[in-house]
């Protein structure tokens, strides 16, 4: 009899719902655009119900597809949930939003940021939460909240507000409000979870004025988190068995179960987060430290590292300079030519981010002369992935000590051999490309089949990645060479 998990992935954009088999394999999907509204003051908000509404239609979607294929609805054994993680929902206790949710994109709290720093409390808060003082993560916003919307001042001051990254905000929800609960890994990315005691952190709440905030309590992602009827999708209730951040579900889902394991996720921009193992270990190369996952009561922790501009850097020049009509030209235009030559490219079109932190830097082209052809400037374009990729793993090296062992690889610019190539080159490690798109998803059904008992043990998880591609490094004395030339440029032009 076939075992299927319903997994849930709410995104900044959208909702996916996805149903996989117990072996892994997608079954059915169904989606739901989900609206964001951008304001131009930096502030970046969603309707709280919306996103209620958004994942019941995903989930309607993805049901269509299930039943036009013949299967059984009674089959579905558990759910699993992964999220857009630091924004914000905050609620009054009848359950009722007090505010639009406050996105991760959200900039809206930058002076409070530089208040906090002032203050002197950048270490500290470092050395409990592993992260920076920052707006991307939740604290900053919740105290802009507080300080500016009066109904949420109050139901503070009188004990009656509740906080809750996304995955609370659905949980409680499609319980009925029956369960208030977050996962170790959500819990981390809000700036007042501690890592060191795995508890809020008592003492941050009272810093940043939010001692009497209601708080989720906080669960191993491997674990119950009610029973639910999908809005009354259903006729009878499924388990939610699990919950974890997106980012942390895309490691998971491509098997970061062992210290030194990594994966990468190219996209806009790029996601690197690499499991360093049961003990914290805090950075001064400008990484993030957070919980990696936290299944089958085991904790490893990971550190994180965010760039700026990956495949945005190759659509600016696509867009901007017009070498070519379609990304995936840009493969075949880097082998035109046997090097970049003089050519480099600084992607800071946003500011660098990991390990550079220079958010005010500009993007320039570097090294023209009158030999430079199109296909130099898009090979040297290309380059800037491997080339961050590899600063931030020297980085996490020179942090931890620690080697990376194998890195997994998703997201579109994966289908770029040559991009792949320098990436295993450079590292002098294998890389592996992920033969799965919705690997978030996958990553959400993994755990919550583990816990639903689909699943034993994480050997048997690492059994079926059976469309993984190994891309092995070769001596590539060039894109060495390369990469010492862009150390020497980021060094005098960042």
């Amino acid at each position: 009899m076939p075992q299927y998990i319903l997994s849930i992935d709410q995104g900044t954009s959208s909702t996916k719902t996805i149903i996989f088999n117990e072996k892994g394999k997608l079954i059915a999907e169904g989606s739901a655009l989900l609206k964001t509204k951008y304001f131009k003051n930096g502030f970046v908000e969603q309707d709280p119900y919306e996103i209620l509404d958004n994942v019941k239609q995903s989930i309607k979607n993805c049901i269509v597809d299930f039943n036009v294929k013949g299967l059984r609805i009674d089959e579905i054994k558990c759910i699993g949930i992964s999220n857009q993680r630091e924004t914000l929902v905050v609620w009054d206790k009848a359950g009722k939003p007090l505010n639009n949710a406050v996105v991760w994109q959200c900039k809206r709290s930058v002076d409070i940021c530089n208040r906090l720093k002032s203050e002197g409390l950048n270490e500290l808060v470092n050395q409990r939460t592993g992260l920076l003082i920052d707006p991307y993560f939740s604290a900053t916003k919740l105290m802009w909240l507080k300080e500016n919307v009066v109904d949420i001042k109050d139901a503070l001051v009188n004990g009656e507000l509740y906080f809750g990254t996304i995955d609370t905000w659905l949980i409680y929800h499609l319980t009925n409000q029956q369960v208030y609960a977050t996962d170790y890994t959500n819990a981390s990315r809000t700036l007042f979870f501690n890592l060191n005691t795995l508890s809020w952190d008592k003492e941050l709440l009272e810093i940043y004025d939010l001692s009497n905030l209601h708080l989720p309590e906080i669960r191993f992602s491997t674990a119950d988190y009610g029973k639910t009827t999908c809005f009354d999708i259903f006729q009878h209730e499924i388990a939610i068995t699990g919950a974890i951040g997106d980012s942390h579900a895309a490691a998971f889902g491509e098997g970061c179960y062992n210290k030194g394991y990594a994966k990468a996720t190219l996209g806009t921009g790029c996601s690197i987060m690499m499991n360093i193992g049961e003990v914290p270990q805090y950075s001064k190369n400008g990484m993030v430290t957070t919980i990696c996952w936290s299944a089958n009561g085991k904790i490893d922790y990971a550190y994180e590292g965010v760039i700026v501009s990956c495949g945005a850097t190759i659509e600016w020049v696509k867009n901007n300079l017009q070498l070519f009509k379609e990304s995936s030209e840009t493969e075949t235009l880097a082998l035109e030519v046997e090097s970049a030559d003089t050519v480099y490219v600084i992607p800071a079109f946003s500011g660098m981010g990991a390990p550079y932190w220079k958010m005010d830097a500009l993007a320039s082209i570097i090294g023209l002369n009158f030999g430079s052809t199109k296909a130099h400037i898009v090979r040297a374009a290309l380059e800037t992935i491997p080339f961050q990729i590899n600063d931030i793993f020297n980085a996490i090296k020179s942090d931890s000590g620690i080697q990376l062992e194998k890195l997994m690889v998703d997201g579109g610019i994966t289908h770029n051999n040559f991009v792949i190539k320098s990436i295993a080159d450079l590292l002098t490690q294998p890389v592996v490309r992920i033969g799965v798109t919705n690997v978030s998803a996958l990553g959400a059904a993994y755990i919550a089949g583990l816990h639903a008992g689909i699943y034993t043990d994480f050997k048997q998880l690492e059994g079926l990645q059976t469309n993984n591609k190994t891309i092995n490094p070769t001596n590539n004395f060039d894109i060495v060479k390369r990469y010492r030339g862009w150390q020497n440029v980021t060094d005098k032009y960042l």
